[in-house]
């Protein structure tokens, strides 16, 4: 019975051992290029474009999808 448990302490301490390794990416310093207002607005629109033409595509072909018959299996 005490084998078990050890194996189980060993297992929570691996975990206490892995999760405190664990450091964040952040950094609190700025930028070392600034980024002009013109990159913001293309940046902003490529974005925006990747989002929106899918969704418009398929809102504009579904009355194609409705007319079509269900797939037969």
């Amino acid at each position: 019975m005490l084998f078990g448990l050890r194996g189980h302490v060993r297992g929570l301490m691996r975990v206490k051992l892995v999760r405190q390794d664990h450091r964040s990416n952040l950094y609190w310093k700025p930028a070392k290029d600034k980024i002009g207002p013109g990159q913001t607005v293309f940046a902003m629109s490529v974005f925006a474009f990747a989002l929106l033409v899918p969704a418009g595509w398929i809102m504009h072909h579904i009355p194609v999808y409705r007319q079509r018959p269900p797939p037969q299996v």
